[in-house]
Protein backbone atom coordinates (compact mmCIF):
# COMPACT_ATOMS: atom_id res chain seq x y z
CA UNK A 1 0.00 0.00 0.00
CA UNK A 2 1.08 3.43 -0.84
CA UNK A 3 1.86 4.98 2.58
CA UNK A 4 1.02 8.56 0.96
CA UNK A 5 -2.55 7.23 0.73
CA UNK A 6 -2.74 7.61 4.35
CA UNK A 7 -2.00 11.27 4.16
CA UNK A 8 -4.86 14.04 3.77
CA UNK A 9 -4.62 15.47 0.80
CA UNK A 10 -4.98 19.47 -0.16
CA UNK A 11 -8.67 20.45 -1.78
CA UNK A 12 -8.38 23.01 -4.39
CA UNK A 13 -11.62 24.70 -5.42
CA UNK A 14 -11.69 26.79 -8.70
CA UNK A 15 -14.36 29.48 -8.09
CA UNK A 16 -16.03 31.50 -11.35
CA UNK A 17 -18.51 33.40 -12.04
CA UNK A 18 -21.65 31.22 -13.09
CA UNK A 19 -23.34 33.47 -15.38
CA UNK A 20 -23.54 31.61 -18.95
CA UNK A 21 -23.62 33.45 -22.04
CA UNK A 22 -20.62 34.64 -22.65
CA UNK A 23 -19.41 35.29 -19.27
CA UNK A 24 -18.54 31.71 -17.23
CA UNK A 25 -17.42 30.64 -20.45
CA UNK A 26 -14.90 33.19 -20.97
CA UNK A 27 -13.57 32.64 -17.70
CA UNK A 28 -13.35 28.56 -17.36
CA UNK A 29 -9.98 27.64 -19.04
CA UNK A 30 -8.55 30.36 -17.12
CA UNK A 31 -9.77 29.39 -13.51
CA UNK A 32 -9.19 25.88 -13.91
CA UNK A 33 -5.66 26.52 -14.84
CA UNK A 34 -5.30 28.59 -11.84
CA UNK A 35 -5.92 25.60 -9.70
CA UNK A 36 -3.95 23.69 -11.98
CA UNK A 37 -1.10 25.76 -11.04
CA UNK A 38 -1.38 25.61 -7.63
CA UNK A 39 -1.68 21.95 -7.18
CA UNK A 40 1.47 21.79 -9.19
CA UNK A 41 3.17 24.48 -6.75
CA UNK A 42 2.31 22.04 -3.90
CA UNK A 43 3.58 18.70 -5.45
CA UNK A 44 6.70 20.69 -6.05
CA UNK A 45 7.23 22.08 -3.09
CA UNK A 46 5.50 20.04 -0.33
CA UNK A 47 5.62 16.37 0.77
CA UNK A 48 4.18 14.37 3.56
CA UNK A 49 5.77 13.32 6.61
CA UNK A 50 7.07 9.82 4.70
CA UNK A 51 8.68 11.95 1.74
CA UNK A 52 5.86 11.03 -0.99
CA UNK A 53 5.08 14.96 -2.57
CA UNK A 54 1.51 16.06 -1.38
CA UNK A 55 -1.25 15.49 -2.86
CA UNK A 56 -4.00 17.58 -4.20
CA UNK A 57 -7.77 17.04 -5.59
CA UNK A 58 -8.93 19.59 -7.63
CA UNK A 59 -13.09 19.74 -7.48
CA UNK A 60 -14.40 18.16 -11.30
CA UNK A 61 -15.72 21.58 -12.54
CA UNK A 62 -15.26 25.30 -11.49
CA UNK A 63 -17.62 26.15 -8.77
CA UNK A 64 -20.47 28.89 -9.59
CA UNK A 65 -23.20 27.43 -7.49
CA UNK A 66 -24.48 25.98 -4.77
CA UNK A 67 -24.63 22.39 -6.27
CA UNK A 68 -21.14 22.60 -7.45
CA UNK A 69 -20.00 23.58 -4.56
CA UNK A 70 -21.83 20.39 -3.09
CA UNK A 71 -20.59 18.25 -5.64
CA UNK A 72 -17.39 19.38 -4.75
CA UNK A 73 -17.55 18.49 -1.07
CA UNK A 74 -18.89 14.89 -1.57
CA UNK A 75 -15.49 14.48 -3.66
CA UNK A 76 -13.72 16.33 -1.12
CA UNK A 77 -15.57 13.77 1.67
CA UNK A 78 -14.59 10.90 -0.71
CA UNK A 79 -10.56 11.43 -1.46
CA UNK A 80 -9.55 12.19 2.14
CA UNK A 81 -9.26 15.81 1.66
CA UNK A 82 -8.30 17.76 4.49
CA UNK A 83 -7.28 21.31 3.42
CA UNK A 84 -9.60 23.39 1.38
CA UNK A 85 -8.07 26.20 -1.05
CA UNK A 86 -10.22 28.31 -3.28
CA UNK A 87 -9.01 29.82 -6.00
CA UNK A 88 -10.33 32.41 -9.04
CA UNK A 89 -9.36 35.06 -10.94
CA UNK A 90 -12.77 36.22 -11.06
CA UNK A 91 -16.00 37.98 -9.38
CA UNK A 92 -18.62 35.14 -7.98
CA UNK A 93 -21.24 34.35 -5.63
CA UNK A 94 -19.91 34.45 -2.24
CA UNK A 95 -22.27 32.57 -0.12
CA UNK A 96 -22.92 30.13 -2.73
CA UNK A 97 -19.68 29.23 -3.44
CA UNK A 98 -17.84 29.14 -0.04
CA UNK A 99 -16.60 25.69 1.67
CA UNK A 100 -19.08 25.49 4.45
CA UNK A 101 -16.97 22.67 6.33
CA UNK A 102 -16.45 23.68 9.90
CA UNK A 103 -13.34 22.11 11.06
CA UNK A 104 -11.39 22.17 7.43
CA UNK A 105 -8.42 25.15 7.82
CA UNK A 106 -9.59 27.13 4.58
CA UNK A 107 -7.89 29.61 2.36
CA UNK A 108 -8.90 31.62 -0.92
CA UNK A 109 -7.03 33.14 -3.12
CA UNK A 110 -8.36 35.84 -5.09
CA UNK A 111 -6.49 37.04 -8.15
CA UNK A 112 -5.38 40.87 -8.18
CA UNK A 113 -6.02 41.83 -11.56
CA UNK A 114 -8.26 44.43 -12.85
CA UNK A 115 -10.24 42.81 -16.24
CA UNK A 116 -12.04 40.88 -13.09
CA UNK A 117 -12.21 41.49 -10.15
CA UNK A 118 -10.88 38.45 -8.06
CA UNK A 119 -9.88 40.44 -5.40
CA UNK A 120 -13.94 41.77 -4.41
CA UNK A 121 -14.88 38.34 -4.46
CA UNK A 122 -12.17 36.99 -1.56
CA UNK A 123 -13.19 40.63 0.25
CA UNK A 124 -16.81 39.43 -0.24
CA UNK A 125 -16.61 35.52 0.19
CA UNK A 126 -14.22 36.15 3.29
CA UNK A 127 -16.73 38.66 4.98
CA UNK A 128 -18.91 35.99 4.06
CA UNK A 129 -17.05 33.25 6.23
CA UNK A 130 -16.42 35.78 9.36
CA UNK A 131 -20.10 36.36 9.54
CA UNK A 132 -20.99 32.62 9.63
CA UNK A 133 -18.01 31.83 12.02
CA UNK A 134 -16.11 29.78 9.66
CA UNK A 135 -12.57 31.96 9.72
CA UNK A 136 -10.63 31.85 6.32
CA UNK A 137 -7.21 33.14 5.48
CA UNK A 138 -6.88 36.04 2.62
CA UNK A 139 -4.57 35.69 -0.05
CA UNK A 140 -4.07 38.44 -2.25
CA UNK A 141 -1.03 39.57 -4.16
CA UNK A 142 0.37 42.91 -3.92
CA UNK A 143 0.53 43.82 -7.40
CA UNK A 144 -1.32 43.41 -10.44
CA UNK A 145 -1.06 40.88 -12.55
CA UNK A 146 -2.68 40.68 -16.28
CA UNK A 147 -5.79 38.39 -16.37
CA UNK A 148 -3.95 35.60 -18.33
CA UNK A 149 -1.06 35.71 -16.28
CA UNK A 150 0.02 32.46 -14.98
CA UNK A 151 2.77 33.17 -13.00
CA UNK A 152 2.24 32.92 -9.22
CA UNK A 153 3.92 35.74 -7.66
CA UNK A 154 6.54 35.06 -5.03
CA UNK A 155 4.65 36.84 -2.11
CA UNK A 156 1.23 34.69 -2.87
CA UNK A 157 3.70 31.52 -3.01
CA UNK A 158 5.10 31.80 0.46
CA UNK A 159 1.05 32.81 1.85
CA UNK A 160 0.15 29.55 -0.36
CA UNK A 161 2.72 27.51 1.20
CA UNK A 162 2.49 28.53 4.86
CA UNK A 163 -1.15 27.88 4.95
CA UNK A 164 -0.88 24.67 3.56
CA UNK A 165 1.86 23.48 5.66
CA UNK A 166 -0.17 24.57 8.33
CA UNK A 167 -3.43 23.10 7.34
CA UNK A 168 -1.36 20.02 6.92
CA UNK A 169 -0.45 19.53 10.07
CA UNK A 170 -4.18 20.18 11.30
CA UNK A 171 -5.55 17.43 9.22
CA UNK A 172 -2.79 15.00 9.58
CA UNK A 173 -2.82 15.05 13.64
CA UNK A 174 -6.65 14.67 13.17
CA UNK A 175 -8.22 11.24 14.23
CA UNK A 176 -4.42 9.72 15.88
CA UNK A 177 -3.36 8.82 19.42
CA UNK A 178 -1.32 10.66 22.39
CA UNK A 179 -0.09 7.20 23.81
CA UNK A 180 0.70 7.92 27.12
CA UNK A 181 3.33 5.09 28.59
CA UNK A 182 2.61 5.24 32.59
CA UNK A 183 1.66 8.80 34.61
CA UNK A 184 2.67 11.44 35.97
CA UNK A 185 6.44 11.97 36.15
CA UNK A 186 7.60 13.78 39.49
CA UNK A 187 4.67 16.16 39.67
CA UNK A 188 5.24 17.52 36.56
CA UNK A 189 2.37 19.08 34.83
CA UNK A 190 2.45 18.02 31.54
CA UNK A 191 2.67 14.61 32.34
CA UNK A 192 -0.90 15.58 33.85
CA UNK A 193 -2.55 14.15 30.35
CA UNK A 194 -5.41 16.29 29.84
CA UNK A 195 -7.75 14.30 27.64
CA UNK A 196 -9.75 18.04 26.55
CA UNK A 197 -6.97 19.43 25.35
CA UNK A 198 -6.17 16.68 22.82
CA UNK A 199 -9.66 16.18 21.72
CA UNK A 200 -11.03 19.59 21.30
CA UNK A 201 -8.28 21.31 19.82
CA UNK A 202 -6.22 18.67 18.06
CA UNK A 203 -9.02 16.12 16.60
CA UNK A 204 -6.57 13.46 18.96
CA UNK A 205 -8.11 10.80 21.03
CA UNK A 206 -5.55 9.78 24.01
CA UNK A 207 -4.80 6.16 25.00
CA UNK A 208 -2.68 4.97 27.83
CA UNK A 209 -0.62 1.35 29.01
CA UNK A 210 1.06 0.98 32.31
CA UNK A 211 4.54 0.99 32.49
CA UNK A 212 4.49 -2.57 33.61
CA UNK A 213 3.39 -3.40 29.64
CA UNK A 214 6.55 -2.70 28.16
CA UNK A 215 8.07 -5.02 31.66
CA UNK A 216 5.73 -7.74 29.99
CA UNK A 217 6.31 -7.41 26.48
CA UNK A 218 10.18 -7.77 27.88
CA UNK A 219 9.68 -10.76 29.91
CA UNK A 220 6.97 -12.63 27.26
CA UNK A 221 9.44 -11.48 24.50
CA UNK A 222 6.54 -9.93 22.97
CA UNK A 223 8.90 -8.18 20.23
CA UNK A 224 11.05 -9.56 17.16
CA UNK A 225 14.12 -11.39 18.40
CA UNK A 226 15.58 -11.24 15.28
CA UNK A 227 15.13 -7.17 14.40
CA UNK A 228 16.42 -6.81 18.74
CA UNK A 229 20.18 -9.35 17.57
CA UNK A 230 19.89 -6.76 14.75
CA UNK A 231 19.61 -4.16 17.05
CA UNK A 232 22.32 -4.85 19.80
CA UNK A 233 24.38 -5.51 17.06
CA UNK A 234 24.34 -1.59 15.40
CA UNK A 235 24.60 -0.76 19.21
CA UNK A 236 27.84 -2.31 19.80
CA UNK A 237 29.30 -0.81 16.32
CA UNK A 238 27.72 2.61 16.93
CA UNK A 239 27.26 4.10 19.96
CA UNK A 240 30.07 4.64 21.96
CA UNK A 241 29.92 3.86 25.79
CA UNK A 242 31.65 6.64 27.79
CA UNK A 243 33.08 6.83 30.82
CA UNK A 244 31.14 5.89 34.00
CA UNK A 245 31.05 9.00 36.37
CA UNK A 246 29.58 7.11 39.15
CA UNK A 247 31.46 7.20 42.20
CA UNK A 248 32.62 3.76 42.39
CA UNK A 249 30.89 1.96 44.79
CA UNK A 250 27.82 2.99 43.02
CA UNK A 251 28.65 1.69 39.72
CA UNK A 252 27.54 -1.15 38.23
CA UNK A 253 29.30 -4.61 37.19
CA UNK A 254 30.67 -4.90 33.07
CA UNK A 255 28.04 -7.72 33.54
CA UNK A 256 25.07 -5.33 34.66
CA UNK A 257 25.77 -3.10 31.69
CA UNK A 258 26.12 -5.28 28.97
CA UNK A 259 22.43 -6.39 30.26
CA UNK A 260 21.52 -2.92 30.85
CA UNK A 261 21.98 -2.61 26.92
CA UNK A 262 20.28 -5.29 26.32
CA UNK A 263 17.64 -4.26 28.08
CA UNK A 264 16.84 -0.30 26.54
CA UNK A 265 17.46 -2.16 22.92
CA UNK A 266 14.17 -3.99 23.69
CA UNK A 267 12.49 -1.13 25.37
CA UNK A 268 13.24 0.97 22.11
CA UNK A 269 11.63 -1.67 19.67
CA UNK A 270 8.59 -1.96 22.36
CA UNK A 271 7.57 1.58 22.38
CA UNK A 272 7.47 1.70 18.63
CA UNK A 273 5.37 -1.40 18.74
CA UNK A 274 2.97 0.38 21.32
CA UNK A 275 2.72 3.35 19.19
CA UNK A 276 2.47 1.98 15.27
CA UNK A 277 2.14 -1.54 15.52
CA UNK A 278 4.03 -4.65 13.81
CA UNK A 279 2.75 -7.14 12.08
CA UNK A 280 5.39 -9.46 13.37
CA UNK A 281 3.74 -10.16 16.38
CA UNK A 282 1.12 -11.28 14.96
CA UNK A 283 2.85 -14.25 13.44
CA UNK A 284 4.30 -14.70 16.74
CA UNK A 285 1.26 -15.23 18.21
CA UNK A 286 0.69 -11.93 19.42
CA UNK A 287 -2.50 -10.44 17.07
CA UNK A 288 -3.90 -7.73 19.49
CA UNK A 289 -0.44 -6.49 20.31
CA UNK A 290 0.99 -5.92 16.79
CA UNK A 291 -2.00 -3.39 15.88
CA UNK A 292 -0.43 -1.05 17.82
CA UNK A 293 -2.39 2.44 19.29
CA UNK A 294 -2.45 4.40 15.86
CA UNK A 295 -0.39 7.15 18.14
CA UNK A 296 1.50 10.03 16.04
CA UNK A 297 3.05 10.71 19.63
CA UNK A 298 3.66 9.64 22.56
CA UNK A 299 5.19 9.79 26.40
CA UNK A 300 6.93 7.49 28.55
CA UNK A 301 6.36 8.53 32.44
CA UNK A 302 9.83 6.88 33.38
CA UNK A 303 10.87 8.50 36.84
CA UNK A 304 11.03 8.02 39.15
CA UNK A 305 8.75 4.41 39.38
CA UNK A 306 10.32 2.80 36.81
CA UNK A 307 13.55 4.38 36.49
CA UNK A 308 14.49 3.58 40.72
CA UNK A 309 14.46 0.10 39.76
CA UNK A 310 14.93 -0.71 35.84
CA UNK A 311 17.13 1.10 33.16
CA UNK A 312 16.27 4.48 32.08
CA UNK A 313 14.17 5.31 29.06
CA UNK A 314 17.13 8.24 27.76
CA UNK A 315 18.35 5.45 24.88
CA UNK A 316 14.86 4.57 23.74
CA UNK A 317 13.97 8.38 23.26
CA UNK A 318 17.39 9.67 21.54
CA UNK A 319 16.98 6.91 19.35
CA UNK A 320 13.08 7.33 18.33
CA UNK A 321 13.06 10.64 18.02
CA UNK A 322 16.09 10.45 15.96
CA UNK A 323 16.24 9.88 12.12
CA UNK A 324 17.78 6.98 11.93
CA UNK A 325 18.53 3.76 13.75
CA UNK A 326 19.99 0.19 13.07
CA UNK A 327 17.29 -0.09 10.37
CA UNK A 328 18.81 3.01 8.62
CA UNK A 329 17.41 6.62 7.41
CA UNK A 330 13.45 6.47 8.58
CA UNK A 331 11.26 9.09 9.76
CA UNK A 332 11.59 10.06 13.56
CA UNK A 333 9.19 9.21 16.24
CA UNK A 334 7.79 12.02 18.54
CA UNK A 335 8.55 10.69 21.73
CA UNK A 336 8.23 13.00 24.88
CA UNK A 337 10.22 12.24 27.81
CA UNK A 338 8.57 11.84 31.56
CA UNK A 339 5.27 11.96 29.70
CA UNK A 340 5.04 15.63 29.08
CA UNK A 341 2.36 15.47 26.67
CA UNK A 342 2.19 19.20 26.26
CA UNK A 343 6.04 19.46 25.10
CA UNK A 344 5.15 16.53 23.05
CA UNK A 345 2.38 17.89 21.28
CA UNK A 346 5.08 21.17 20.73
CA UNK A 347 7.45 18.77 19.61
CA UNK A 348 4.83 17.22 16.83
CA UNK A 349 3.55 21.03 16.08
CA UNK A 350 7.41 21.60 15.00
CA UNK A 351 7.56 18.22 13.34
CA UNK A 352 4.84 18.35 11.13
CA UNK A 353 5.54 21.89 9.89
CA UNK A 354 9.20 20.56 9.05
CA UNK A 355 8.96 16.98 8.61
CA UNK A 356 12.74 17.19 10.99
CA UNK A 357 13.50 15.14 14.16
CA UNK A 358 12.97 17.51 17.28
CA UNK A 359 14.61 18.62 19.87
CA UNK A 360 13.09 17.81 23.57
CA UNK A 361 15.01 19.42 26.31
CA UNK A 362 14.82 21.76 29.83
CA UNK A 363 15.14 25.27 29.47
CA UNK A 364 17.69 24.87 31.74
CA UNK A 365 19.48 28.13 32.65
CA UNK A 366 19.94 31.72 31.66
CA UNK A 367 23.87 32.60 31.36
CA UNK A 368 24.06 36.53 31.71
CA UNK A 369 27.37 38.07 30.39
CA UNK A 370 28.31 39.03 33.77
CA UNK A 371 28.19 35.55 35.46
CA UNK A 372 30.20 33.64 32.05
CA UNK A 373 32.56 36.07 33.10
CA UNK A 374 33.11 35.63 36.42
CA UNK A 375 32.79 32.02 36.35
CA UNK A 376 34.60 31.21 33.42
CA UNK A 377 37.08 33.74 33.01
CA UNK A 378 35.83 34.96 29.50
CA UNK A 379 33.50 38.10 28.60
CA UNK A 380 30.76 36.56 25.76
CA UNK A 381 30.92 38.17 22.21
CA UNK A 382 28.78 38.65 19.26
CA UNK A 383 25.82 36.73 18.95
CA UNK A 384 26.44 35.51 22.41
CA UNK A 385 27.57 38.80 23.66
CA UNK A 386 23.94 39.49 25.72
CA UNK A 387 23.92 36.26 27.37
CA UNK A 388 22.47 32.35 26.25
CA UNK A 389 20.46 29.98 27.47
CA UNK A 390 21.91 26.16 28.02
CA UNK A 391 19.11 23.99 26.56
CA UNK A 392 20.10 20.65 28.33
CA UNK A 393 17.77 17.31 29.13
CA UNK A 394 18.99 13.81 30.46
CA UNK A 395 19.29 12.24 26.86
CA UNK A 396 15.96 12.06 25.11
CA UNK A 397 17.20 14.58 22.38
CA UNK A 398 17.23 13.44 19.01
CA UNK A 399 21.02 12.48 17.51
CA UNK A 400 19.84 15.20 14.98
CA UNK A 401 20.21 17.81 17.58
CA UNK A 402 24.53 17.84 16.92
CA UNK A 403 24.00 19.53 13.96
CA UNK A 404 26.00 16.96 11.97
CA UNK A 405 23.38 17.32 9.64
CA UNK A 406 24.18 20.46 6.84
CA UNK A 407 22.24 22.44 4.55
CA UNK A 408 24.37 24.61 1.95
CA UNK A 409 27.33 24.00 4.63
CA UNK A 410 25.59 24.92 7.92
CA UNK A 411 24.27 22.79 10.58
CA UNK A 412 21.10 21.69 10.16
CA UNK A 413 18.21 18.98 11.08
CA UNK A 414 16.82 17.76 7.95
CA UNK A 415 13.92 15.81 6.59
CA UNK A 416 15.26 11.95 6.46
CA UNK A 417 15.19 11.91 2.85
CA UNK A 418 18.01 14.75 2.85
CA UNK A 419 20.02 12.77 5.19
CA UNK A 420 23.59 11.28 3.69
CA UNK A 421 24.93 8.08 5.42
CA UNK A 422 28.04 9.91 5.92
CA UNK A 423 26.14 12.86 7.91
CA UNK A 424 24.52 9.69 9.79
CA UNK A 425 28.19 8.61 10.98
CA UNK A 426 29.02 12.40 12.01
CA UNK A 427 25.77 12.11 14.08
CA UNK A 428 26.75 8.72 15.62
CA UNK A 429 30.77 10.01 16.69
CA UNK A 430 29.38 12.91 17.81
CA UNK A 431 27.93 11.39 20.38
CA UNK A 432 28.56 9.40 23.86
CA UNK A 433 26.41 7.01 25.74
CA UNK A 434 27.51 7.36 29.60
CA UNK A 435 26.51 5.26 32.23
CA UNK A 436 23.55 6.57 34.10
CA UNK A 437 23.92 8.88 36.71
CA UNK A 438 23.09 6.41 39.20
CA UNK A 439 21.74 9.08 41.75
CA UNK A 440 18.86 10.29 39.29
CA UNK A 441 18.71 6.49 38.09
CA UNK A 442 18.98 3.96 40.40
CA UNK A 443 18.23 1.26 37.80
CA UNK A 444 21.08 2.06 35.57
CA UNK A 445 20.29 2.51 32.07
CA UNK A 446 22.51 5.14 29.30
CA UNK A 447 22.22 9.29 29.24
CA UNK A 448 23.38 10.23 25.27
CA UNK A 449 26.09 13.39 25.48
CA UNK A 450 26.72 15.49 22.39
CA UNK A 451 27.15 19.22 22.12
CA UNK A 452 25.13 21.36 19.39
CA UNK A 453 27.18 22.92 16.75
CA UNK A 454 26.09 26.61 16.56
CA UNK A 455 25.24 28.27 13.81
CA UNK A 456 22.14 26.45 13.27
CA UNK A 457 18.82 28.57 13.27
CA UNK A 458 16.71 27.41 15.49
CA UNK A 459 13.03 27.68 16.81
CA UNK A 460 12.01 26.79 20.56
CA UNK A 461 8.10 26.38 21.52
CA UNK A 462 5.98 25.51 24.13
CA UNK A 463 2.18 24.61 24.53
CA UNK A 464 1.31 25.84 28.22
CA UNK A 465 -1.86 24.83 29.78
CA UNK A 466 -3.70 28.12 31.62
CA UNK A 467 -6.59 27.89 34.17
CA UNK A 468 -9.82 30.00 32.68
CA UNK A 469 -7.89 30.26 28.99
CA UNK A 470 -6.70 26.59 27.76
CA UNK A 471 -3.68 26.14 25.84
CA UNK A 472 -1.34 29.25 24.89
CA UNK A 473 1.43 28.62 22.40
CA UNK A 474 4.98 30.68 23.36
CA UNK A 475 7.73 31.32 20.07
CA UNK A 476 11.01 32.08 20.26
CA UNK A 477 13.16 31.98 17.22
CA UNK A 478 16.74 32.04 17.84
CA UNK A 479 20.27 30.24 16.74
CA UNK A 480 22.80 28.12 18.35
CA UNK A 481 26.10 29.02 19.12
CA UNK A 482 29.21 27.29 20.08
CA UNK A 483 31.10 28.61 22.87
CA UNK A 484 35.39 28.34 23.36
CA UNK A 485 36.12 24.54 24.97
CA UNK A 486 37.22 25.72 27.94
CA UNK A 487 34.05 27.80 28.51
CA UNK A 488 31.62 25.10 27.98
CA UNK A 489 33.61 22.65 29.77
CA UNK A 490 33.30 25.05 32.87
CA UNK A 491 29.70 25.79 32.18
CA UNK A 492 28.35 22.65 31.10
CA UNK A 493 30.02 20.61 33.87
CA UNK A 494 28.09 22.59 36.58
CA UNK A 495 25.32 20.68 35.78
CA UNK A 496 25.42 16.74 34.11
CA UNK A 497 28.25 16.76 31.93
CA UNK A 498 26.78 13.08 30.92
CA UNK A 499 23.68 15.25 28.69
CA UNK A 500 23.48 16.42 25.69
CA UNK A 501 23.90 20.04 25.66
CA UNK A 502 22.55 23.14 23.20
CA UNK A 503 23.10 26.55 23.95
CA UNK A 504 20.82 29.07 22.23
CA UNK A 505 20.43 32.48 22.19
CA UNK A 506 16.73 33.70 20.71
CA UNK A 507 16.36 36.92 18.50
CA UNK A 508 15.92 39.87 20.92
CA UNK A 509 13.11 42.91 19.96
CA UNK A 510 13.81 44.93 22.79
CA UNK A 511 10.18 44.88 24.13
CA UNK A 512 8.07 42.76 26.05
CA UNK A 513 9.35 39.03 27.02
CA UNK A 514 11.97 39.76 24.37
CA UNK A 515 13.35 42.73 26.03
CA UNK A 516 16.72 40.53 26.27
CA UNK A 517 17.62 37.15 26.67
CA UNK A 518 16.92 37.05 30.42
CA UNK A 519 13.36 37.94 29.60
CA UNK A 520 12.82 35.34 27.65
CA UNK A 521 14.43 32.87 29.96
CA UNK A 522 12.24 34.51 32.61
CA UNK A 523 9.51 34.60 30.66
CA UNK A 524 8.87 30.63 29.89
CA UNK A 525 5.75 28.82 30.87
CA UNK A 526 7.71 25.78 31.49
CA UNK A 527 10.71 23.43 32.37
CA UNK A 528 10.75 22.39 28.84
CA UNK A 529 11.22 23.35 25.27
CA UNK A 530 10.40 21.90 22.27
CA UNK A 531 13.44 22.76 19.73
CA UNK A 532 13.00 22.36 15.50
CA UNK A 533 15.29 23.36 13.11
CA UNK A 534 14.73 27.17 11.16
CA UNK A 535 12.85 30.01 11.73
CA UNK A 536 8.98 28.69 11.39
CA UNK A 537 7.70 30.99 13.81
CA UNK A 538 5.17 32.25 11.24
CA UNK A 539 3.72 28.67 10.49
CA UNK A 540 3.49 28.28 14.04
CA UNK A 541 0.91 31.14 14.77
CA UNK A 542 -0.78 30.20 11.61
CA UNK A 543 -0.87 26.48 13.12
CA UNK A 544 -2.20 27.83 16.03
CA UNK A 545 -5.06 30.03 14.51
CA UNK A 546 -5.98 27.25 12.80
CA UNK A 547 -6.65 24.84 16.05
CA UNK A 548 -8.01 28.26 18.04
CA UNK A 549 -4.87 28.19 20.51
CA UNK A 550 -3.57 32.22 21.24
CA UNK A 551 -0.08 32.91 21.34
CA UNK A 552 1.24 34.89 24.70
CA UNK A 553 4.80 35.28 23.47
CA UNK A 554 6.72 35.24 19.91
CA UNK A 555 9.64 37.20 18.22
CA UNK A 556 8.19 37.00 14.76
CA UNK A 557 8.44 40.39 12.31
CA UNK A 558 4.72 41.21 11.64
CA UNK A 559 5.34 41.47 8.19
CA UNK A 560 5.68 37.49 8.42
CA UNK A 561 2.48 36.45 10.28
CA UNK A 562 -0.15 35.09 8.88
CA UNK A 563 -3.92 34.49 10.43
CA UNK A 564 -7.12 34.14 9.35
CA UNK A 565 -9.20 37.38 8.15
CA UNK A 566 -11.03 37.28 11.46
CA UNK A 567 -8.42 38.31 13.58
CA UNK A 568 -8.24 41.71 12.66
CA UNK A 569 -11.87 42.59 13.48
CA UNK A 570 -10.97 41.75 17.43
CA UNK A 571 -9.09 44.70 17.67
CA UNK A 572 -5.72 46.76 16.06
CA UNK A 573 -3.58 44.98 18.68
CA UNK A 574 -2.73 41.76 16.95
CA UNK A 575 -1.55 39.44 20.36
CA UNK A 576 -4.82 40.81 22.15
CA UNK A 577 -6.82 40.48 18.91
CA UNK A 578 -5.75 36.87 18.62
CA UNK A 579 -6.72 36.16 22.71
CA UNK A 580 -9.91 37.40 21.82
CA UNK A 581 -10.79 35.20 18.12
CA UNK A 582 -9.31 32.54 19.99
CA UNK A 583 -11.75 32.65 23.21
CA UNK A 584 -14.78 33.95 20.54
CA UNK A 585 -14.34 30.93 18.25
CA UNK A 586 -13.39 27.96 21.04
CA UNK A 587 -11.27 25.10 20.21
CA UNK A 588 -11.67 23.64 16.83
CA UNK A 589 -13.57 20.22 17.23
CA UNK A 590 -15.83 21.72 20.19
Amino acid sequence: MNQSACYPKIGIRPIIDGRLGGVRESLEETTMKMAKNVASLYAKELKYPDGSPVECVIADSCIGGVSEAASCAKKFESNNVGVSLSVTPCWCYGSETMDMNPVMPKAIWGFNGTERPGAVYLAATLSAHNQMGLPAFGIYGRDVQDLGDENIPADVKDRLLDFARSGLAVAIMRGKSYLSIGSVSMGIAGSMVTPSLFQEYLGIRNEYVDSSEVLRRIEKKIYNEDEFRKALSWVKENCREGEDFNPKEKQFSRQQKDKDWEFVVKMTLIIRDLMVGNEHLKEKGFGEESLGHNAILSGFQGQRQWTDFLPNGDFSEAILNTSFDWNGIRAPYIVATENDSLNGVSMLFNYLLTNSAQIFADVRTYWSPAAVERVAKWKPEGVAANGFIHLINSGAATLDGTGCESVNGKPAMKPFWEINENEVKDCLKATTWYPANNGYFRGGGYSSKFVTRGGMLVTMCRLNLIKGIGPVLQIAEGETISLPENVHKILDERTDKSWPTTWFVPKITGKGSFTDVYSVMANWGANHGAISYGHIGHNLISLAAMLRIPVSMHNVAPERIFRPSAWTAFGSEPEGADYRACNNYGPLYK
